[in-house]
């Protein structure tokens, strides 16, 4: 079984290389020695979330929330290409936070929350904020469970407008659409730079964001024969882009 993943500050891993011991306390101190149950000896991994991992056992544990990291191997993953962005459409209830942790565990690189008009869900004030927290929160936990040691970042709620500015300047960019003439398995797809996916609510893309987007340069695409839940369709999506880039390979 792989080593279990903890989340540090960015930065503080600068500077850290084999034989350093590091200490590990706050919550992720308390999560490692009093819900982990991490012994000396244990493997155990330290990640700032942006791609650098620090490999090492445990030295030492104290009271509830503080054990000391013997550090035996530090690594930094680059950036990976192409980079997959996927613009979800804010679900009803908790499958936001579903869609957040699947499509993370799985491999994507961004997360953009959209506020699309035929959404149910609205994030206004306090609860929208919120709402963010608890995206970005299933982000950071997914991405320890995943073992993965670089984090997709979750942007702030973009509207329409915001949307289709984003789709102007990048590599590829496609709408999920089940009456999109094209699969998406047989996209020209590019080796690098950044490949956005848009994924719509439960009701739908409309008709004009549909058009704002292809003025934007995203085409309608489909993923299969199936509707797939706006919940899970940006998962099925990164998987196939992952294995056909050969970031799966």
């Amino acid at each position: 079984m792989t080593a279990p993943v903890f989340l540090v500050e960015e930065g503080s891993l600068t500077g850290v290389f084999p034989g350093t011991v590091f200490p590990l306390d706050g919550p992720e101190g308390r999560h490692a020695v009093s819900v982990r149950r991490l012994r000396v000896g244990e493997d155990i991994v330290l990640t700032d979330g942006r791609g650098t991992g620090a490999h090492g056992t445990v030295a030492a544990v104290s009271g509830k929330d503080h054990l000391d990291v013997a550090v035996t191997s530090v690594r930094s993953e680059p950036l990976p290409q192409p980079r997959i962005t996927v613009v979800q459409a804010l679900p009803k209830g908790d499958r936001g936070e579903l869609a957040v942790e699947t499509m993370t565990e799985t491999g994507v690189d961004a997360i953009v929350p959209w506020a699309a008009s035929r959404c149910v869900t609205q994030w206004k004030g306090d609860r929208g904020l919120k709402s963010l927290g608890k995206w970005r929160a299933t982000a950071r936990e997914a991405g320890k469970q995943s073992r993965r040691l670089r984090f997709p970042d979750v942007t702030d709620l973009m509207t329409t407008r915001q949307v289709a500015a984003l789709l102007t300047d990048v590599a590829f960019a496609a709408v999920l659409h089940e009456e999109g003439s094209t699969p998406l398995a047989t996209a020209d797809l590019p080796a690098t730079g950044d490949i956005v996916l848009v994924v719509g609510p439960e009701g739908g893309v409309a008709p004009d964001e549909l058009a704002a987007f292809e003025a934007a340069g995203a085409h309608p695409y489909r993923l299969g024969p199936t509707v797939l839940r706006t919940s899970t369709a940006g998962t099925a999506a990164t998987a196939l882009l992952l294995g056909r880039t050969g970031r799966w390979s």
